[in-house]
Order: C-alpha cells, then sequence, then structure tokens
C-alpha cells in the first residue's frame, strides 16, 4: 500500500503525447505541479497546450529537456517526485528498422527512467503505459487464452522483430519493467495495458498520430469498397487519463491494468460513423470479404501482411476489463460518444 503525497510534483514523460495530454490535464486540474519530460521545451508550438493548461487552472508546469536512448537525462526531472508516469514510447507503423525506431527506445527508455526512479530517493511508485500489444500479437491469440479471454496473466509470445514489432517492443519494454521493479524495494510498480485509444486529442498538431489515420481512412473514401472485419478493443483517450490518475494514487492499486472500454471491431466502428455522419462522408459499413483483403491489403498498408490478416480478421478480441473497474475506479463511456467525438474532431481541424 503506497501512500502519495499529492503536494509533490509529479513526472510525465513524453508529455506532449496524446495520452500523456490529457495524465497532465488531470493533474494540473487536480492542483498537483507538472514535471513535463519533453524532446525539446524550446518548441512552444508543441507545449503550448499544456502550458494553457497550467495557466488556465493557475497550477505550475515546468517543462525538462529529455531524450529517451540517453541514460541520466530523467535525473532534474525526477527530482522530489514522489511518482512518476512513463508513457513516452514509440507509436508508429511507419518505420524502416524495428529494432532501432521501435524496440530500442521502448526498452532501453524504460531501464533509464526506472533505473533513475531507483536513484531518486523521492520516488514511491512508477505507473508505466503499456499496452493490451503486451498481452497478445495477433487476435488468435485471444482465442488460445484462457476461456478465450484476455487478462493481466497473459502474456504476449508470439510476436517478434518481423511480426507486428510494435506489441514486440510494448512485449519487451514492461517485462523489462517489471525485472527492474524486482531489484528493489523503494517504489512500487503499476502497469497500465490500454486497447486501442481513441477520442479527441488537446493538441492540433496530434492528428497526425495513428489512431487518427485509420479515423480518416474511414472518412476520406479509402476504405469506401469497405473495412475489415478487424476484432480490437477500444479506450477513450480521457478515460485511460481517469485510469492513469486513480493507478498513480490509490494506495492499493497494483500489477497490471486492462484499460479497455469496449470489446469491438472496425465494421462496428465504421456502422457508428456511418449512422452519425454518412451523409458526409464517404464512409463505408460493409466487411470486406478476408479473400479480397489478402489480394490488396499489403498494397494499401505494409502492416497488412497476410499473416497479419490471416491471423486476425473475422476473429472476435475479448478482454477482460473488471480489474481496472474494481480497482481503479474506472468508468468507460459509450462506443458513440468516443467515435463521434474523434471524428468531428478531425472535422473541425479540417481534415476531413
Amino acid at each position: 500500500m503506497t501512500s502519495i503525497d499529492k503536494d509533490f510534483p509529479v513526472l510525465v514523460t513524453g508529455a506532449t503525447g496524446y495520452v500523456a495530454g490529457w495524465i497532465v490535464k488531470k493533474l494540473l486540474e487536480a492542483g498537483i505541479t507538472v514535471h513535463a519530460a519533453v524532446r525539446n521545451p524550446n518548441n512552444k508550438s508543441k507545449i503550448a497546450h499544456l502550458q494553457k493548461i497550467a495557466d488556465d487552472t493557475q497550477t505550475p508546469i515546468k517543462f525538462f529537456t529529455s531524450d529517451l536512448l540517453q541514460e541520466g537525462s530523467y535525473t532534474e526531472a525526477m527530482q522530489g517526485c514522489q511518482l512518476v508516469y512513463h508513457t513516452a514510447s514509440p507509436f508508429t507503423s511507419n518505420y524502416k528498422d524495428a529494432q532501432k525506431e521501435l524496440i530500442d527506445p521502448a526498452v532501453k527508455g524504460t531501464a533509464n527512467v526506472l533505473n533513475q526512479a531507483s536513484q531518486t530517493p523521492s520516488v514511491r511508485r512508477v505507473v508505466l503505459t503499456s499496452s493490451c500489444a503486451a498481452i497478445y500479437s495477433d487476435n488468435i491469440d485471444v482465442a488460445a487464452a484462457p476461456n478465450a479471454v484476455l487478462t493481466e496473466t497473459v502474456w504476449n509470445t508470439t510476436s517478434n522483430l518481423q511480426h507486428n514489432a510494435y506489441s514486440y517492443s510494448k512485449t519487451l519494454a514492461e517485462q523489462e519493467a517489471w525485472r527492474i521493479a524486482k531489484t528493489q524495494n523503494q517504489w512500487d510498480l503499476v502497469v497500465v495495458n490500454p486497447s486501442f485509444v481513441l477520442g479527441p486529442m488537446l493538441n492540433p498538431n496530434e492528428t497526425t498520430s495513428e489512431s487518427f489515420t485509420l479515423l480518416k481512412q474511414m472518412g476520406d473514401g479509402t476504405m469506401r469498397m469497405g473495412v475489415p472485419n478487424l476484432g480490437m478493443g477500444v479506450v477513450d483517450v480521457r478515460d485511460l487519463a481517469d485510469v492513469h490518475f486513480q493507478a498513480g494514487f490509490r494506495p492499493e492499486a497494483s500489477g497490471r491494468n486492462i484499460s479497455s472500454g469496449h470489446n469491438s471491431s472496425f465494421l462496428e466502428m465504421a456502422t457508428i460513423l456511418k449512422k452519425n455522419f454518412g451523409k458526409t462522408h464517404k464512409i463505408s459499413d460493409k466487411a470486406l470479404p478476408k479473400w479480397l483483403l489478402m489480394l490488396v491489403g499489403p498494397w494499401v498498408n505494409k502492416s497488412l501482411t497476410r499473416q497479419y490478416i490471416r491471423n486476425n480478421v473475422n476473429i472476435v478480441w475479448k478482454a477482460d476489463n473488471s480489474k481496472s473497474i474494481r480497482e481503479l475506479g474506472a468508468h468507460y463511456r459509450p462506443l458513440a460518444e468516443t467515435m463521434v467525438d474523434s471524428f468531428q474532431v478531425l472535422i473541425d481541424h479540417k481534415i476531413l
């Protein structure tokens, strides 16, 4: 049972990120001073939205230069903090070298932050943003899980550098976090494992993220012939920020925590969007046949390999989120609210 004093500053790594921004907002609104670790504090356009929240709430925010791959770069930012949120990790399907662009920043970055926590006497808890990708690699893994449901006891064992490298990076990073946590008894580790994150962004520049690429393709005609019936979990970024907040400040918080609002699919998401925006945008709610995806998928998106399509399309995704509800007080809003709010952001910023 670890009690965190809200009078101490809280460190958030990768503070300009999509999820991190909402965590920072939650902290500032609670009157908690934030130490925001970012690549370049001098890039005002990247930090302006966070500074505005701090100004509006009249709560201090301090920016610190940090680099996932540079040992010791979190030393200054962590000073005086009891609680550390480590959210910084690359999330992209557009890479040339998986080891260099995904694995190294995820694993070495996690090691750098957690080793620094062990060297900073004030730190009492680290909350790591992991992913459901550290629990499974493909939807066929769900079928192999106990009762065909993903839980916190399950680990991803089927991804590698060549197949689902992002999932591999999240798995290795979380495993490294647990390894380091067991080497000390100064701080405890709480892990949040979100599914696919959607919901409005705080930073207008954030519409380039993977989450919004998917929404854009659903609305700009790229998928007008149909969408893959790809099972997946979805969590609203606002609900996810609440889960992180509770993971930091609830004394009883512990272990891994699946944060996923809905067992859903591309098809269900597209159906919601068509119902709400179908009159103004070319949105399909028809499922593309799997055989057709096998033919055209690799041409449309390099991550849609035939192996990926075979292992994921037309296969149900199901996870148990009851631990986050029971132990972290999670509340998950309706999927339709998340989809509509997310899509509307793209319209408002004239991306669609």
